[in-house]
């Protein structure tokens, strides 16, 4: 019989089972992995796994929340007792033969009933008069793209200022200084309605209801060019009143260009109100920054080639594609391989690996990992307007480009006749292609064009710009 149980104080997950003592234990979730330390033998046997992790070289955080598997000297461990346990910063329970850790809500909390509680004293309370800001980026899944580059700027010149990061749980790293606060919690509940300001990157989903003063700025996350929001195929009367009606919510929209200023302003019916076409915060640090602690952070040698493949998601599944082999491209291209999932893709992929093979879809900051990118590899992904502030090649892998362009989403241009790099439709033509160094040349005019266009703003004082702007407009005390 193999039993577990809490310790509560480390917070740390204790197998004990009888017979041999196992060779190794490991708790396995889709994006991270705990080895398990063995002690005991002979009759009796405990392993003891610590519900931590420390990720590209900063600190030790709660394990991201999800479904994990324990093995046994590779076996799958089926037969366990585990009674739920709230910690300080997770929630672990069993489902089947699976732990599952959760963000740290009480069961009262977490409950539907709970929520709805919440919520009404949330609809209920006076706010929006603390000089703080309620940060939130893709949901709370990381803290990063506009909002954090915004966050830096703010902690700069108005130190004063609170910043809250609703963040899905504890395993999320949020900036120096910053206050995590788990979506659902009473606390953020709390901060949501208190702060003076929120910024977001996506839509705000659950009810939000204005304070007097409140405001919100919406950054957005991307240059378009895949059809969005009211521009999107096939009429949906539900849909668009969805559209409008978040979008009402927003006081000002952020855009990194003319381009995008105008597509944005249309696909979400964003009349009558500013838009900041003051380029993207988030690429700041392509002008300004050096990426040689993140190369050390994620264990590449200042020499070695980086390629990074970035494809953007789906509507027609959960998971990220799978058109690249990274290890196999890592080989043919005598490079290291990071494979950055979109953010749709983060809770329900699992993470790749192989020889120089690193899943960086956790990755924080999508800007650090562009600038130690020796070569971009995406599809229909934004990126491709963030990456072109470096000059760097881009490749294009678009197997499926008629049934996305037709089907699923449609574009705004025609992506063949401007791509400022090549479009392949499969890993043998992609080599070939990164293996052709006639292709900087082949594409430079278009490269100069399309820098022209998405990035005469990208200048590495954006974040300046769009802080003075919230601070002139008196959003924020900088006192």
């Amino acid at each position: 019989m193999t039993t577990a149980h809490i310790d509560e104080q480390a917070e740390k997950l204790i197998v004990s089972g009888a017979g041999p003592r196992p060779a190794s234990a490991v708790l396995e979730g889709p994006r991270a992995r705990v080895t398990g330390r063995i002690t005991g033998g002979g009759k009796t046997w405990k392993a003891t796994f610590v519900l931590r992790a420390a990720r590209w070289g900063g600190a030790e955080l709660p394990l991201p929340s999800g479904e994990y598997v324990l093995h046994v000297d590779g076996e799958d461990l089926s037969a366990l007792d585990l009674p739920s346990h709230l910690l300080a910063r997770l929630r672990i329970s069993l489902r089947g033969s699976h732990v599952v850790i959760a963000p740290p809500l009480s069961d009262e909390d977490a409950s539907d009933d709970g929520q709805a509680a919440l919520e009404s004293r949330y609809v209920s309370e006076q706010g929006g008069d603390e000089n703080a800001v309620f940060f939130e980026s893709f949901y709370g899944q990381i803290a990063g793209c506009n909002p954090r580059a915004i966050d830096r700027e703010i902690a700069r010149r108005a130190p004063g200022v609170t910043r809250y990061w609703s963040v899905i749980d504890l395993s999320v790293p949020v900036p120096e200084g910053a206050v995590a606060v788990v979506e659902g919690s009473p606390q953020w509940w709390r901060a949501r309605g208190a702060a003076r300001l929120l910024v977001v990157n996506d839509w705000l989903r659950r009810r939000f209801v204005r304070r007097s003063g409140q405001k919100v700025l919406q950054t957005w996350h991307g240059t378009p060019l895949k059809r969005l929001a009211l521009h999107r195929p096939g009429f949906d009367p539900r849909r668009m009143a969805a559209i409008v009606k978040e979008s009402r919510r927003w006081d000002v929209l952020l855009a990194q260009n003319l381009y995008s200023e105008r597509i944005l302003k249309k696909a979400y019916a964003f009349f009558g109100k500013p838009i900041w076409t003051d380029g993207y915060p988030r690429n700041d640090m392509l002008v300004t920054g050096d990426g040689a602690a993140t190369r050390e952070a994620l264990g590449i040698g200042e020499d070695e080639r980086v390629l990074l493949y970035a494809p953007t998601w789906r509507d027609d599944r959960a998971e990220m594609v799978d058109f690249v082999d990274p290890q196999r491209l890592a080989e043919d291209a005598d490079a290291v391989v990071l494979v950055r999932g979109h953010s749709r893709t983060l809770r329900q992929g699992k993470d790749h690996g192989g020889a120089r093979v690193i899943d960086v879809t956790g990755f924080p900051e999508t800007a650090r990992l562009l600038l130690i990118a020796d070569a971009l590899i995406t599809d229909y992904s934004s990126v491709m307007f963030d990456f072109s502030v470096t000059g760097k090649p881009m490749f294009f892998l678009v197997p499926d480009m008629e049934h996305y362009r037709g089907q699923l989403r449609g574009f705004y241009f025609d992506l063949a006749a401007r791509a400022p790099g090549p479009l392949v439709t499969s890993q043998d033509e992609l080599v070939a292609a990164l293996r052709d160094e006639s292709v900087t040349g082949r594409f430079a005019p278009r490269y100069a064009a399309w820098r022209a266009q998405f990035n005469r703003l990208d200048d590495g004082r954006a974040a300046e710009r769009v802080v003075s702007r919230i601070l002139d407009l008196g959003y924020l005390d900088a006192r």
